[in-house]
C-alpha cells in the first residue's frame, strides 16, 4: 500500500499599504495598486482556501485575488492586529521591540507576543489540518512576524521592521506535521 504524502502550502500575506491602524483604516492609492497586483503575483499558483483578518485593509488586500479565484473570502477574528496597548505609548517602537525580546511582556490592555502567536498558530493548526492543501492567510505585519518567529526563532525584531506591504511568506509542510514547517518569502515587490 503507498502511502500518500500531502503537502500543505500556506501564504501568509501582509496587507497592503494602507492610511492608518484601525480596523476601518482603508487602503492607500499605492495600497490599491498592490491589491490590484497581488492577482497576478498568484497566477500560477492554485489556491483552494482564502482566509482574512477582519480588519478592512487585510479584506481590501484580499479580495482582488478572491475574485481572480473565485473563492469565497473566509473572515477570522483571531488574524486582527495585535493590541500593544490600549494606552498612548510615544515610545511604542522600543515598547515593540521589548515584546520580541520577552514574549510574555504585556502592556496596559494590550496582548503580550505569546498570546498574540498563539492566537494565529491556531489558525495554523486549523489550515493544518483541514482538507484544503493550498490556503491564502491574509493578515498584519505585527501578527505575521509572530508567526514566523513561532517557526523560526531567529525571525525578531529587526526582520519584522524589514517587513513591506504587501509582503508574502510560503509556509509548506509535509503530511501534516506541525513541527516541520519550512519558511520561505517569496514576495518580489513591484509595485
Amino acid at each position: 500500500m503507498a502511502v500518500s504524502i500531502v503537502t500543505k502550502n500556506i501564504y501568509i500575506v501582509r496587507h497592503c499599504k494602507a492610511l492608518g491602524q484601525s480596523s476601518e483604516s482603508k487602503l492607500s492609492e499605492q495600497g490599491f495598486k498592490q491589491a490590484q497586483y497581488l492577482p497576478e503575483f498568484f497566477s500560477n499558483i492554485k489556491v483552494d482556501r482564502i482566509i482574512s483578518s477582519p480588519f478592512l485593509r487585510a479584506i481590501q488586500s484580499a479580495k482582488p485575488i478572491s475574485k481572480n479565484k473565485k473563492i469565497q473570502i473566509e473572515i477570522d477574528n483571531r488574524l486582527s492586529e495585535r493590541v500593544l496597548s490600549i494606552a498612548n505609548l510615544p515610545d511604542w517602537f522600543e515598547k515593540l521591540k521589548a515584546t520580541f525580546d520577552d514574549v510574555k511582556l504585556k502592556y496596559e490592555g494590550g496582548e503580550s507576543s505569546q498570546e498574540a502567536m498563539n492566537r494565529i498558530a491556531e489558525v495554523m493548526d486549523s489550515v493544518l489540518t483541514s482538507e484544503p492543501e493550498n490556503t491564502i492567510i491574509v493578515t498584519h505585519g505585527n501578527l505575521m512576524s509572530l508567526l514566523l518567529m513561532k517557526y523560526n526563532k531567529e525571525f525578531g525584531f529587526e526582520c519584522w521592521k524589514n517587513l513591506s506591504n504587501p509582503d508574502v511568506f510560503l509556509l509548506s509542510n509535509i503530511s501534516n506535521t506541525k513541527n516541520n514547517i519550512s519558511i520561505e518569502r517569496i514576495w518580489k515587490e513591484n509595485v
